[in-house]
């Protein structure tokens, strides 16, 4: 057994995803589903109860949906659930749905049809304050954002240090690799993500990986 097991909450309104997913989770020996709901209320509710680390959440479902949930429990409200990370698992790859969920506080947005290998990763990427999108988003994701770049005065707001590492964040790297591309510690990197964060009101790495696409500082 792994010394630290994540625990576990899904949220989905078919009960053979459920059923596949806790297969694949329990499966691991770090992992371990604690919960399960089958509307947005449950998820909430469940979440609130258990405070699980990851809660998997659809997009679509009944009562309040995953960007509703992600709202709630990322959020800075009486009802949020700061240290459990909400992973968005859905069908639906549209920009309605994956901009403000990643804004919103998302700690990863995958497809369904990415598999079980991804699902896992998201996961432990997630507990590790990394945040995974399925890499058909992420081009996407990109494109957009390239196409229309900020100003440069933009970037001003960070040190150097700050800004080389939110490029680097925007490469995908994760913290280990970015201490070694720098020469620090990893708990220095995340100083600086944390710092990059506040500055740029970004909720997650993924805001801080939009913000360095849309300043030029990653390419």
């Amino acid at each position: 057994m792994a010394d630290v097991t994540t625990r576990i909450v899904i949220a989905d309104d078919q009960a053979a995803i459920r059923h596949g997913f806790r297969l694949v989770l329990d499966a691991q020996p770090d992992l371990c589903v604690v919960g399960e709901a089958a509307d947005g209320a449950g998820a909430l509710a469940t979440a609130r109860l258990l405070r699980p680390d990851i809660l998997l959440a659809d997009v679509r479902m009944p009562g309040p949906d995953g960007l509703e949930v992600v709202r709630q429990l990322a959020g800075d409200g009486p009802g949020a659930v700061p240290e459990t990370r909400v992973i968005v698992v859905t069908t639906f790859d549209l920009d309605e749905y994956v901009y403000p969920a990643l804004r919103d506080g998302a700690a990863g947005y995958l497809l369904k049809r990415s598999g079980p290998t991804l699902l896992v990763e998201a996961i432990r990427a997630a507990m590790s304050g990394e945040a995974l999108v399925s890499p058909s988003i992420t081009v996407r994701l990109l494109r957009g954002l390239t196409a229309s770049p900020a100003p440069a005065t933009a970037r001003a707001a960070l040190t150097e240090r700050e800004a080389e590492v939110a490029g680097l964040v925007a490469q995908g790297c994760t913290n280990a690799e970015i201490a070694a591309e720098l020469l620090i510690s990893p708990g220095t990197v995340k100083t600086h993500v944390a710092s990059a964060q506040r500055k740029v009101g970004a909720r997650n790495r993924v805001g801080v990986a939009a913000w360095a696409w849309r300043t030029g500082l990653a390419r």
